[in-house]
């Protein structure tokens, strides 16, 4: 009972402070020493949000990163239609409301049209600005200093020149997808996918974000191009420990995620429920709140984070997993999928 006490006392420090200063930059919640389960239950909402008849003929809402700050869910999104990719924001208060919140188009704002897509956000203390890292043929970022407007975010810098030289030499005929940044105490590292076995990894000086990132290395790599495909999360927990997440294709054709832990961003990374029979997250280890699945696929989406700066610290306790998932019925080709997005909620938590 003290324990609690003294954990409700910090939270609500933490959360003062975030209404005084800014999103909170200490990490309390990635101090708490339990342990990830060496395999993950989940239950999983039905249907949550999906694409809206506004005009745009979007056919599916896919690659979600989300983040609770002031009170609010933030939510930034890949819209899919068969014309190509583009980004959407969007904010709610509560999970039942989620599919009435305003779909707010990153198109109308420096960041402009074209091809946009797998967004990640957060917030990087020492510019007091929040970024968002996504994909245009590059890895590519824009800067805002208020989240809840979408009409503030600055146009699209590109991270490399080009595709990077190891990225080439090993991509075969995959795609360069799926950029993920997170830092520690020194660096931020960039993670990057190629629809072809391998994760990337390259890293710049904290002090340097977001210039000079280095070549990549190959952080992870699998014969199997459909068993370490793309969608990575990489996420800071406990002190000094760290959770990896790969989207894969299952022997039913179907996606999930296989997770990996280490104790620094560079690994060596250790199987931690990484494999179909044992996965992070898939449908086999998933309950439906209706009882019939109404996806078969576990696919690219984001732990909900609660503490929102570059660390990208989770607890270990009770993971919230946002996700996109698809009828397993449809027929459309695949950039006219009528994804929509879901919500795991870890039910065996060691915590």
């Amino acid at each position: 009972m003290l324990y609690k006490m003294l954990q409700f006392i910090l939270l609500a420090t933490v959360a003062a402070a975030a209404a005084i200063n800014g999103p909170s930059v200490s990490p309390v919640l990635s101090r708490q020493t339990a342990n990830l389960p060496d395999t993950f239950e989940w239950s999983s909402s039905g249907v949550l949000v999906s694409a809206k008849d506004d005009g745009r003929n979007i056919s599916g809402i896919k690659d979600p990163s989300i983040i609770y700050h002031n009170n609010a869910y933030h939510v930034f999104a890949s819209t899919a239609q068969a014309a190509g990719y583009s980004l959407v924001y969007f904010t709610f208060t509560d999970f039942a409301q989620a599919n009435n919140a305003t779909f707010h188009y990153l198109d109308q704002s420096a960041i402009g049209t074209g091809y946009r897509a797998a967004p990640e956000v957060f917030f990087f203390e020492p510019h007091n600005l929040w970024y968002l890292v996504y994909q245009n043929g590059n890895a590519a970022y824009s800067t805002n200093t208020d989240i809840t407007d979408p009409t503030a975010w600055t146009a699209p810098t590109d991270f490399y020149s080009g595709t990077p030289d190891t990225v080439t030499a090993n991509i075969g005929d995959g795609y360069w997808v799926d950029m993920w940044v997170i830092c520690d105490a020194t660096n931020c590292h960039l993670f990057s996918s190629d629809d072809n076995g391998h994760l990337y990894r390259s890293q710049t000086a904290l002090s340097s974000f977001p210039a000079n990132m280095s070549e990549p290395v190959i952080a992870l790599s699998d014969t199997n191009k459909y068993a370490l495909f793309e969608a990575s999360n990489v996420y800071a927990y406990g002190p000094e420990q760290y959770l990896l997440l790969v989207e894969a294709f299952g022997s039913d054709g179907n996606r999930y995620f296989r997770s990996w832990n280490a104790s620094a961003i560079e690994g060596p990374w250790t199987g931690l429920a990484d494999t179909e029979a044992d996965p992070f997250a898939r449908s086999s280890n998933v309950v439906f709140a209706d009882e019939v699945a109404w996806t078969e696929s576990i696919s690219h989406g984001e732990v909900v984070r609660t503490v929102v700066d570059q660390r990208l610290s989770i607890s270990p306790c009770g993971l919230r997993y946002l996700y996109q998932g698809v009828n397993p019925n449809a027929t459309e080709s695949y950039d006219s999928l009528p994804w929509t997005l879901g919500l795991l909620t870890q039910t065996n938590s060691a915590c």
